[in-house]
């Protein structure tokens, strides 16, 4: 059978972090480690979903209940079928593809169709804040080419305007996190377009998607919240144009090498994405990056402490995970 420990981790960020949805100081994690009969370990880390209630506590104990059936010759197909989409599901399955890494002396890269794996280019986000915090945070970052801005209800436009001030050659995304209506979206369209915003990021509630029918947006809208695994794309076709890949999200690496081939085969353009937290998660994310226009994987450039030994961040230049690290 293979050995399975799970950890909570607690990394503290630089500065506190506010969405639409929440402000964060701490970000709360699981580590997993498996290890194999031959002693060989596999590691891997997963926030969850907060969104949807998951919890480090809650990852452990669904862990703790398929660990009886964690035998030998586990693949990361038979893991879809034990866990659902989600961190618990997303922490097993990177550990396990770690774990036949360090077995077989193949590379994860390599087993994943990546014979080579190239440096890419991250996101840097920019949390929501007063004007003062904006402009500092936008000058702060000024060694990184491309930025995303968190955005709400009623702070858009006007953090668009502050960055693009601070920052006139940058590439800007934006996220509202469900924030807006329909009605606000098109409101704000023709501005965003005007600052030259190349991505809205979940403009609207999941639930609420069929509002983007028929809605000719000038900027590409990508779905991230709305968007989980394979089931998630039928109801995404003709709404977005983009999906955001969280392995947290759609559980693990197995799935999002899936969900990539399946969004590409019908037509969307991919971003990878994360829920924050250390390289030893976004290692797996890297190789999902390989093939995505926009990658968003600065959780460690966002936190004081990181894994060792750690992802090289050149500003915005992301290079590949050493194997020591994963994979």
């Amino acid at each position: 059978m293979i050995a399975l420990e799970t950890r909570p981790q607690s990394w503290e960020l630089r500065e506190p972090f506010a969405t639409a949805r929440d402000c964060l100081t701490h970000v709360q994690v699981l580590q997993v480690e498996l290890t194999g009969r031959g002693g060989a370990r596999g590691r891997a880390e997963a926030a969850g979903v907060d969104y949807s209630g998951e919890t480090p506590a809650s990852m452990a104990a669904q862990l703790a209940g398929i660990q009886a059936r964690l035998h030998d010759e586990l693949t990361g197909e038979e893991l879809l079928e034990l866990l659902p989409a989600g961190g618990a599901r997303n922490a097993l399955d990177c550990a396990l593809w770690d774990l036949r890494a360090k077995e077989t002396g193949v590379s994860a890269a390599a087993t994943a169709g990546f014979q080579v794996l190239h440096p890419v280019t991250t996101a840097f986000t920019i949390g929501l804040g007063s004007e003062s915090d904006t402009r500092r945070r936008a000058r702060a970052a000024e060694h990184y080419p491309i930025l995303k801005l968190k955005l709400d209800a009623e702070r858009h436009i006007e953090i668009v305007r502050i960055v693009r001030q601070e920052r006139p050659t940058a590439r800007l995304l934006v996220d509202a996190n469900q924030a807006w209506s329909r009605a606000l979206l098109e409101r704000l369209l023709p501005p965003l377009q005007a600052l030259g915003v190349e991505l809205i990021e979940q403009p609207v509630a999941r639930a609420q998607d069929e509002s983007l029918d028929g809605l000719a947006a000038g900027v590409p809208l990508a779905a991230d919240e709305s968007c989980t695994d394979r089931r998630s794309l039928q109801a995404l076709a003709g709404r977005y144009q983009y999906i955001n890949i969280k392995l947290d999200k759609c559980g693990g690496l197995t799935e999002a090498l899936a969900l990539r081939t399946e969004a590409l085969r019908r037509g969307f353009g991919l971003m990878v994405g994360n829920m924050c937290g250390s390289s030893l998660a976004m290692a797996p994310a890297f190789l999902i990056a390989q093939q995505c226009r926009y990658v968003d994987l600065d959780g460690p450039l966002l936190q004081r402490l990181d894994y060792s030994p750690a992802i090289r961040f050149e500003h915005g230049l992301m290079h590949a995970p050493r194997r020591e690290l994963w994979g």
